[in-house]
Formats: structure tokens, C-alpha cells, sequence
């Protein structure tokens, strides 16, 4: 009869602990990275890093000095990604997630990606959301973009008033005003936009009008009272935000929506009310319906 093994395991515990150990240890440590705009030397060991991750393997081959830098990546997230080759395990910290996250998607390990998931899911708050859905977005991340515009249409007005909507970028922001549900009026909506362009501008040294422009088509310029189009006109003159050069001008086709008192005059501006919209007397006017 054929002998046959028999695989046993001994505690995992111990075996964990002494390979924490060596997460940025220079005992034994073959390789040192200086990591992030800070500089900070991190030890680590060779094999390792190859055989847990293809990215090391990679950048690890036969006669790569020592150090390596990775300036792109925080010290806290590197070190979390080493504890988790080190360890299969991770502690991770609201903080700093994102950036584990991000340093996860980089590198390929997706287990580890699957885990900041998971805990950014748990502790999403007002703060943190506009800068998961801008990972989301950056790294097509659907499932945590869905779940960051499904929090954002709950928390519009909170979210709005946040840093980090200011910073969104334009292709991040656009699944934002393209919502039905967002919480807001459009009057709101609107003056938050503004604020985003301001902020743009200011970083980007453009023009107002010219950071709005790929966002601002998204705005429901027909959704506002007359007297409110008209304030927003005559701003608009003193401050260009929105685009008046492009074929079809958008705030034309909100006053034709009122001259014509139905909806489908300005079927190529959005015009349906989302869920917070204020109701106003033209409104019984628009062809379409809030979803």
C-alpha cells in the first residue's frame, strides 16, 4: 500500500507574530526602500516580497540596488501593505485607508484592495466620501462608486460643504450632478458647483468658466424660477460660469422651457427635478418626472 502524507498545521498565532516582527526590521533585511515625501527609510526582505507579490517580483529582479525609492506612496500605507504580505493581515485605519487602498490597486493585490473595501464601506462618513469616490473613480472601482454617490444623494447638503467635494475632479464630480437623488435644491446645487470652479481655478490658474465647463451641462438651469434665472443671468455677466459660447446656450434653453411652459423644449438640458428640488410653479409645466 502506498504511503500517504498527511499535511498538519502547528499555531498560526506564533507564526504571525514572529513574521510581524520583521516588517521593516533591518535584521536580515536585504533591501531598503525610502518611501513618500517624507523619506523613511523601510526595511524589507527580498524573497519575501517576490514570491507574495508580482510587483516586487518585478522591480525586486537580480541587481536592483539598494535603496528603491517609491516617493508616490505613504510611509503608513507601505507599511501597511508590508505587514500584509509579511502577515496576510492588516490593521487599517480610517485615516489612512484610501491610501492603502491605493497602494493595494498599484501593486495588484487585490485580497488586500478586497479588505480596505470592505472596512472604507464601514466607516464612510460626510468627511471621507468625496475622496473614496475619487479612488472609485480614478481606479474604476464601480461597486465603491455606487455605494459613495448612494451616500452622497442621502447626505447632499452635509456633503456640499465638505473640503473634499472641493476637490473633486470633474470626471469624479460628474456622476454626482447627474444624480436624480441627490438632497438638494438646484439653487444649492448650483452655488456649490461655483465654489467647486472657484477652487479649480485657483489651483489650475483658468479661468471660472473654463474649469465649469465640463461639469456645468449637468446643472437643471430649467428646474429655477424665473426671478432666480434672472439673478443667475446677470451673475453670470459679472462672473462667466456658465458657458455662453457653446452652440446650444444653456441658459437660453431654460428661458425657452418658460417661454413655451413644456418640458420638452429643453429636452437637451436636464430639466427633471431630483429628490431635493423646492417646488415651483413652472413645474407642473415639465414633461419629466422625478425618478
Amino acid at each position: 500500500m502506498e504511503n500517504s502524507g498527511l499535511v498538519v498545521h502547528g499555531q498560526s498565532a506564533p507564526f504571525s507574530t514572529a513574521l510581524r516582527s520583521l516588517v521593516n526590521n533591518p535584521w536580515h533585511s536585504d533591501i531598503c526602500f525610502v518611501v513618500g515625501q517624507e523619506r523613511q527609510e523601510v526595511f524589507a526582505h527580498r524573497c519575501l516580497l517576490a514570491c507574495r507579490c508580482n510587483f516586487f517580483q518585478r522591480l525586486l529582479g537580480p541587481g536592483v540596488p539598494s535603496p528603491v525609492v517609491l516617493s508616490t506612496v505613504p510611509a503608513e500605507a507601505f507599511l501597511a501593505v508590508l505587514e500584509f504580505l509579511y502577515t496576510n493581515s492588516v490593521k487599517l485605519h480610517r485615516h489612512s485607508v484610501l491610501e492603502v487602498l491605493t497602494a493595494a490597486v498599484e501593486y495588484g493585490l487585490e485580497e488586500l484592495g478586497e479588505l480596505c473595501l470592505e472596512f472604507v464601506v464601514k466607516v464612510l462618513d460626510v468627511e471621507l466620501v468625496c475622496e473614496a469616490l475619487q479612488v472609485a473613480v480614478s481606479f474604476g472601482l464601480g461597486a465603491l462608486q455606487e455605494r459613495c454617490i448612494t451616500f452622497i444623494e442621502a447626505h447632499s447638503q452635509e456633503v456640499l460643504r465638505t473640503r473634499g467635494f472641493l476637490e473633486l475632479s470633474a470626471t469624479a464630480l460628474l456622476p454626482v450632478l447627474r444624480s436624480d437623488k441627490l438632497c438638494v435644491d438646484e439653487t444649492e446645487l448650483i452655488q456649490a458647483a461655483r465654489s467647486w470652479a472657484r477652487v479649480g481655478a485657483a489651483v489650475l490658474d483658468q479661468p471660472v468658466a473654463e474649469v465649469a465647463a465640463p461639469v456645468v451641462r449637468e446643472l437643471r438651469l430649467a428646474l429655477l424660477a424665473p426671478a432666480e434665472l434672472s439673478a443667475l443671468e446677470e451673475q453670470n455677466r459679472r462672473e462667466p460660469f456658465i458657458p455662453v459660447w457653446t452652440p446650444v446656450e444653456q441658459i437660453v434653453e431654460a428661458w425657452k422651457c418658460h417661454a413655451l411652459q413644456r418640458g420638452d423644449a429643453a429636452r437637451s438640458a436636464p430639466c427633471r427635478r431630483r429628490r431635493g428640488t423646492l417646488p415651483r410653479d413652472h413645474h407642473r409645466f415639465l414633461d419629466f418626472r422625478f425618478k
